[in-house]
């Protein structure tokens, strides 16, 4: 224990105490000057402890802060009585203000405060039983009073007035039964609880001084006796001492322990009896020496009878109430304690786990009776028996081996999957949690917490096979095809014996828009199980979604054998596909590319799939292998993306035209818009390199409908003036159907250029009635009611465009350049001419030859009676001034030549 060395300003205080003490129960200096030191110090200690407790109540608040207040205040009414007296000492003869009045205004003042302490929440009867209490320790005083102070000066006669000194001991028992009463009902520990402590026993000390006043001196009235001058100073000190005390809690801190139900203290129920006890015994003794007893006496014994009486009767009401209150609680908790234990019997028979208790040797102690439902076997049946026994011989090894690992570990867990046999014969895979409990005075036991998890267990396989297979095919997915990647690249990271063919079917959107989703699947299937047959055993085959495949190629000649398996999957495909009653020819674009040409999985990847776009590019049925000058190309594309969407903004885009010529008259009738960019660092661009571009990205949408604005107004511009009205021919892409309403578009534009709508010719590839077939004939009903031409371009070189020629509402069949280019050659190739001639005649179409670069093409079209014609050898593509001088002049001296 370490002791604290005492503060010097402590130590100090200490010394003059003692020698003041000494000098107050001595005498020095005759009486005199005893009393006017006595008066000094009294009104200092006063006026320092008044201050001290006003400064504590405005730090605390609500009751807390009154109680000292009023605390504070009473020291400073009897500082005031002392400055009283002191004025007396120092001005002899004066008329002063009246010392008594300021020592006896201390009484109700800290009373006051006193009665406001919060000491909890206190029922009815409670604040009933505390005043009774009160009231039988003030009679009691009072009877003590009376009998060994009081009665003998009242009787006596002493003093000319009795009413002011007989005020100082009623006053000192007031203080003495207040300070009991705060006693037995403070909450020990509580906040300010020390302060009120040490306030308690000065206002006893108070009480004695007061109550010994009239004994001070020989003869009563304003005596100063040593000793009960330094009893009343050493209660303004102990007031001074509190006051200055560290506060323990805070306002809200009291405010909560005001709030709280204070616990009845042992001192608290004695406290009256013992006080009943004293006054009564006083009165026996007085009694028995004196051999009278006043009225006086006679009434306070009775009134103490009274009390006493009154006491039982409410404690008697109170030990009622308790054991009404005491039989419902127990009532309700006897109720809830089986509530709960139902509901933890429901949880235990309804949850999905069954429940065991184990001992050392794993004989079954507890079984929860859900293990009938799980597992099938009644839990009486267990009981008994050795776990290790009925587990059965697959399981018993691993559950051993469980047990032992947490045997001499208190509460370890160990969680261990075993296959346990159904009741029914059935083998299901079980998870059991074990829990050493062995050394929990409620268990001394293992416990298992079992349930089965064989369903769950077997729909996570199958939901990993779904993630790692494809669902239609049963190919391997793109997931399963990357991780053996992966652990390909892993195992030789060099790269070497890893190659990685993709494929990706030709015509396979036509068909199956044509024939429909499920012809599609059906023919995917089938070229699953041609790949799975032409490749070899350990190859991976994986499906990437849509018409894509994948090869994964594993050897130490990993390109040669990837080239052997390419050459084998594009032979087990040439063969016709038998579909629905129809034969259909597939072909496959293959890319090829080796690891040791990539950094990872995912450069591999792509380097094979620039390879298979550079062999669809080719013209598709065939195998590329990648080189590093398609990453160059792709850089390329990409920037050359980037340039074109900025295009239209930088008006880097124009239009040239076409001309049109009437084979019977010669004549110039129309003129078809072809879109040309002029890029600022790479010159004019071919239609070739960037419409592609804007087709797979979709800049094609508002890249028409600026191409069909220009050429519009380009139209009225040249219709202005002439008699003879011209068709604009314009080209519109397959993505302009998938993108909003392509009729409300051109409706829009007519609007906006006051173009006549029987002069704008749209112009579109087979690709338009192959792909969404319902929408689109909707989309080009539309048109048609707007009163817009309509062209298929390029005719014949589709898959089925022969069959939708009825369907659709087409004008004009634009013959598609590569059977003009045979003209003049084979008469197989004219005769396929005329054919496509006669068709569009029959079908009330207007042909039109494009491509023609020779006169004696020309000239054969002539003999076919072909109504309109297009070409270099007419006219190459113009900008729209020079096309607008063609447009005067005319073509005479081409079409004399061809004559």
């Amino acid at each position: 224990m370490t002791l604290r060395h005492p503060r010097p300003g402590t130590l100090l205080a200490g010394v003059a105490g003692t020698a003041f003490a000494a000098w107050m129960v001595g005498g020095l200096g005759g009486a005199a000057v005893t009393h006017a030191a006595a008066v000094a110090g009294t009104l200092l200690l006063t006026l320092a402890a008044g201050i001290a407790c006003l400064r504590r109540a405005a730090r605390r608040r609500g009751r807390m802060g009154a109680a000292w207040a009023g605390i504070g205040l009473g020291m400073l009414s009897y500082s005031a009585g002392e400055a009283g007296t002191a004025w007396g000492l120092l001005t002899p003869g004066s008329q002063g203000p009246p010392p008594d009045l300021g020592h006896l205004g201390l009484v109700p003042l800290v009373a006051a405060g006193l009665l406001v302490v919060p000491v909890g929440r206190q029922s009815v009867a409670n604040r009933v039983r505390a005043g009774v209490d009160g009231l039988m320790i003030a009679c009691s005083l009072l009877l003590v009073s009376w009998l060994l102070v009081l009665g003998p000066l009242f009787t006596a006669g002493a003093g000319a007035g009795p009413s002011v000194p007989l005020g100082y001991p009623l006053g000192g028992i007031v203080l003495i039964t207040l300070a009991l009463h705060l006693l037995a009902l403070l909450r020990r520990g509580g906040p300010d609880s020390g302060p009120l402590l040490l306030v308690v026993g000065a206002t006893v000390l108070l009480g004695i001084a007061y109550g010994g006043y009239v004994l001070g001196t020989p003869g009563g009235g304003h005596g100063l006796g040593g000793v009960l001058v330094l009893v009343r100073l050493a209660g303004f000190a102990i007031v001074l001492l509190a006051a200055r005390r560290p506060e323990s809690g805070t306002g809200e801190r009291a405010a909560d322990a005001a709030d709280a139900h204070p616990e009845p203290q042992p001192f608290a129920m004695l406290a009256p009896y013992a006080a009943v006890l004293i006054a009564l015994g006083c009165s026996v003794v007085h009694y028995a020496i004196s051999g009278t007893a006043d009225s006086f006496t006679a009434g306070c014994r009775s009134t103490l009878i009274l009390l006493i009486i009154a006491r039982q009767l409410l404690t008697l009401l109170e030990n009622r109430h308790l054991t009404r209150h005491l039989e419902s609680r127990v009532a309700r908790r006897t109720t809830e304690l089986r509530a709960s234990e139902l509901r933890f019997r429901a949880l235990v028979l309804q949850s999905s786990e069954s429940v065991a208790v184990i001992d050392a040797d794993s004989t079954i102690r507890f079984q929860s009776e859900s293990v009938e439902r799980i597992f099938g076997y009644p839990a009486s049946v267990l009981l008994g028996l050795k776990l290790l026994d009925v587990a059965g011989r697959r399981a018993t090894p691993q559950l051993a081996a469980a047990l032992e690992s947490i045997r001499d570990q208190p509460l370890a867990v160990v969680v261990a999957e075993v296959p346990l046999r159904h009741q029914d014969g059935r083998i299901r895979l079980a998870e059991m949690t074990i829990t050493n409990l062995m050394h929990d005075p409620t268990v001394r036991g293992y416990v298992l917490n079992t349930r089965d998890i064989h369903d769950a267990t077997e729909l996570q396989e199958q939901l990993v096979h779904e993630a790692y297979h494809d669902a239609l095919t049963g190919l391997a997915s793109r997931a399963l095809f990357r991780e053996r990647l992966l652990e390909s690249l892993e195992r030789d990271p060099a790269g070497a014996g890893a190659a990685v063919l993709l494929l990706d079917l030709d015509g396979f959107k036509e068909i199956n828009d044509s024939l429909g989703h499920a012809a599609g699947d059906a023919l995917l299937v089938q070229v699953a199980a041609r790949l799975r047959a032409a490749v070899r055993e350990g190859d991976t085959v994986a499906r990437f979604g849509g018409d894509e495949f994948a090869v994964l190629v594993e050897s130490g000649t990993a390109r040669a054998d990837a080239e052997t398996v390419a050459a084998r999957i594009a032979a087990a495909l040439q063969e016709p596909v038998l579909l629905g009653g129809r034969e259909l020819h597939v072909a496959v674009s293959i890319g090829l590319a080796c690891g040791a040409d990539a950094a990872g999985t995912d450069q591999l990847l792509r380097n094979a799939d620039l390879a298979m776009y550079r062999a669809k590019s080719a013209g598709g049925a065939g195998l590329a292998a990648y080189d590093p000058g398609m990453l160059t190309g792709l850089v390329e594309r990409l920037e050359l993306e980037a340039d074109l969407r900025l295009a239209l903004e930088r008006a880097e885009l124009t239009l040239h035209y076409q001309p049109t010529v009437d084979l019977r008259t010669g004549e110039i009738v129309g003129f078809e818009a072809l879109v040309r960019w002029q890029h600022p660092t790479r010159g004019m661009i071919p239609p070739l390199d960037f419409i592609g571009i804007a087709e797979a990205t979709g800049l094609i949408v508002p890249l028409g409908r600026w191409v069909l604005t220009e050429a519009c107004r380009q139209a009225v511009a040249w219709g202005a003036g002439r008699t003879r009205r011209l068709k604009m021919a314009v080209n519109v892409s397959v993505r302009q159907f998938e993108h909003g309403d392509l009729s409300a578009m051109v409706a829009e534009v007519l609007a906006e250029t006051g173009m006549p709508v029987d002069q704008l010719c749209l112009e579109m590839t087979e690709s338009v009635l192959l792909t969404d077939t319902d929408e689109n004939l909707t989309q080009l009903q539309r048109l048609k009611a707007l009163g817009v031409t309509l062209a298929m371009d390029d005719f014949g070189t589709g898959y089925s465009s022969l069959a939708y020629l009825r369907r659709y509402p087409m004008d004009i069949l634009k013959i598609d350049r590569s059977f003009v280019d045979r003209l003049g050659g084979d008469r197989e190739d004219e005769a396929l001419v005329r054919t496509i001639v006669r068709l569009g005649r029959n079908l009330g179409m207007t042909t039109v030859a494009e491509g023609i670069e020779e006169a004696a093409q020309l000239a054969i079209l002539r003999d076919l009676e072909c109504d309109l014609a297009q070409g270099y050898f007419l006219s190459r593509p113009l900008p729209a001034a020079e096309a607008g001088r063609v447009l005067t002049e005319g073509l005479a001296g081409k079409l004399a030549v061809a004559v």
